[in-house]
């Protein structure tokens, strides 16, 4: 049986909501396995919210620009260990002047941005320097880009959450109210197209065995699964979500009324959110 210690049963506790004692008998039961325990949850009924990729950051601020003529966007995430640091105008303005070099030089990854030149040396090494002066481990934890006709983004007053989006034409208020929908609600991909095989096997699968607890017929697991899979993809695909705005309308009807607009691509980092 493996060993499960107060910190990963509080970890488990924050990434999904559950109880305490509920986390820790998931564990057990899994073995330790996260992602196990976190369908162990699920299959019992539990409310569980969704997993993250983010979840594992810890403190720092996220920041998105674009460049002058709205083509081309940048976002990323300056980690440190404490809020303490995060909230220093000293290291946002750090993380500003990584976004500065960021968008003028358009690396295509984070290995390449690591590599962009600051003050005379790399952004590696001036993380490294900076970390001796802060007494922090610093860390670019996300970087993303994209480009489109036009692009735009939002950034959360507490600098924990940021989006870009990229749209097929010019439309600045639209744009925005997308970026804050994607910064909301975060979805897990445009249409479920783009939803991976993995997810979509699991989500049947918690579907059909919590089905199968509520006493429904085996003959009517597989429908009723696609079913909860079909509301699985309304809640996390951006243009199937509702609109934050003005509920009654998806994402999608939103663009449609706002000069047929189309989202080429969109990119949100988030820190603990």
């Amino acid at each position: 049986m493996a060993t499960i210690t107060a910190s990963e049963v509080n970890k488990l506790r924050q990434q999904t909501g559950a109880g305490m004692m509920d986390c820790k008998k998931a564990l057990v039961e899994a073995e330790g396995d996260f992602d196990k325990a976190i369908d162990i949850l699920r299959k019992k009924g539990q409310k569980v919210a969704a997993k993250r990729a983010d979840r594992e950051a810890t403190e720092g601020a996220v920041l998105a620009t674009t460049n002058d003529a709205n083509s081309a966007g940048v976002i990323l995430a300056l980690n440190c260990e404490t809020d303490f640091v995060a909230k220093n105008d000293g290291f946002v303005a750090l993380a500003n002047e990584f976004l500065s070099v960021a968008i003028k030089e358009q690396p295509e990854n984070l290995e390449a941005l690591l590599s962009c030149q600051i003050d005379g040396m790399s952004i590696s090494d001036k993380l490294t320097e900076q970390t001796g002066v802060i007494g922090e481990k610093l860390e670019i934890s996300a970087y993303h880009k994209i480009e489109a006709p036009y692009v735009t983004f939002y950034i959360h007053s507490n600098n924990k959450l940021a989006s870009i989006v990229g749209l097929d034409q010019e439309a600045p208020e639209a744009g925005k109210d997308v970026a804050m929908q994607i910064a909301a609600m975060n979805p897990l991909g445009l249409t479920s197209d783009e939803i991976s095989q993995e997810v979509i096997d699991r989500e049947l699968e918690v579907a059909r065995d919590l089905a199968r607890q509520e006493g429904k017929p085996e003959a009517m697991l597989d429908k009723i699964a696609q079913g909860r899979l079909n509301k699985f993809f309304k809640e996390n695909t951006l243009l199937d979500q509702a609109f934050i705005k003005e509920g009654k309308k998806s994402v999608k009807q939103y663009l449609k009324e706002n000069g047929d607009l189309n989202v080429t691509s969109f990119k949100r980092v988030g820190l603990g959110v």
